[in-house]
């Protein structure tokens, strides 16, 4: 077995997780460009690791706020294929009843507070959900999915100092894939790294290879024990990419004037997180029959998921206004 704590239970576990995220999220990408899936599709593909490293640190009832790019989050968190596929299609067994489609998946059973398509709207959800589990002295964690864009927003700021200043039980996951829609990262974002910006908020600020399973998951359990012992938040700086465009389709992506250079994604592409736990850990943990199994697995369950979100029916008219609510 390779240098890890973790047991091959664990490590398979995750193996299977990122094989479910890099298969649902590529068959949707097929079926969205088929017209089958209404609205826009930001797929994650490339980025797998980080959900998962994170999400598998945490309980069933731990909490996750999530972004526009959420399928990997959901999926990692516990979320189930089927629902998760139907709600894209716009169905009526989707988990939001076909309301929320791709980017405002929520299942409260799970802990998933909802994907958000407002750059930056997680941040005081989940900051909100760790005070509420500080009160109530229940234990529960908090981990806060987004984007490198989002840490340019107000609300990064506004979050991380009142969760620093009440120590609040959150752990704060930039999964900065070195765009922020169409714009490089560095071009507008005053440090080289989002991590460095914790200094300012008294708290501690890591960066890990966000491509590394392993790395990502043992530095999200040291900053979950940290948060549970009510020594307050942690910033995690994931460093990944997104193989694909901010949206499927896109065509300033597609296009021969593309805002990103061509090795540039073959480079990242060499460092996808499938294939480095493969090289990792096989043959000495695992077997390529072993992996070759979970990825059989994988690929059933997404054919079925599609099925039965194609089969499923849509919402009724009627029904539109229901499952609303409203504080004032």
């Amino acid at each position: 077995m390779a240098d890890t704590s973790l047991s091959t239970d664990k490590l398979l576990d995750m193996y299977r997780t990122m094989q479910t995220i890099r298969q649902f999220e590529s068959r949707v990408r097929d079926i969205f460009q088929e017209g089958q899936i209404p609205g826009f599709v930001h797929v994650s593909i490339g980025e797998e690791a980080s959900a998962t490293g994170v999400a598998a640190a945490l309980t069933k009832q731990d909490y996750i706020t999530s972004t526009h790019r959420g399928h990997g989050h959901l999926i990692a968190k516990g979320g189930e294929v089927k629902p998760m596929m139907a709600e894209l299609f716009g169905k009526k067994t989707g988990y939001c009843k076909g309301k929320g489609g791709s980017m405002h998946i929520a299942n409260f059973e799970l802990g998933i507070l909802g994907a958000n398509g407002i750059v930056g709207a997680g941040l005081p959800i989940a900051t909100g959900a760790g005070l509420a589990a500080k009160v109530r002295g229940s234990g529960e964690v908090a981990a806060c999915f987004f984007g490198d864009g989002a840490s340019n927003e107000g609300t990064f700021h506004e979050s991380l100092n009142i969760a620093s200043s009440w120590k609040l039980p959150v752990v704060y996951v930039c999964e900065n894939n070195l765009y922020g829609e169409f714009t490089a990262g560095k071009d507008v974002t005053s440090v080289k790294d989002i991590a460095d910006r914790a200094r300012g908020h008294d708290m501690p600020g890591i960066v890990v290879n966000g491509n590394d399973v392993v790395e990502v998951h043992e530095t999200t359990s040291q900053a979950v024990e940290r948060a549970r012992k009510g020594e307050g938040p942690t910033l995690i700086e994931c460093k990944t990419y997104r193989w694909e465009g901010h949206v499927v389709g896109e065509e300033a992506f597609l296009g021969k004037r593309s805002y990103r250079p061509s090795d540039e994604i073959e480079a990242w592409k060499r460092r996808c997180p499938l294939i480095t736990f493969e090289q990792r850990f096989v043959p000495d943990t695992f077997s390529q029959e072993e992996i070759e199994a979970v990825q059989a697995d994988v690929k059933r369950a997404i054919d079925d998921a599609v099925q039965f979100a194609q089969d499923s029916p849509y919402p009724e008219p009627e029904e539109a206004l229901e499952d609303m609510f409203s504080n004032a």
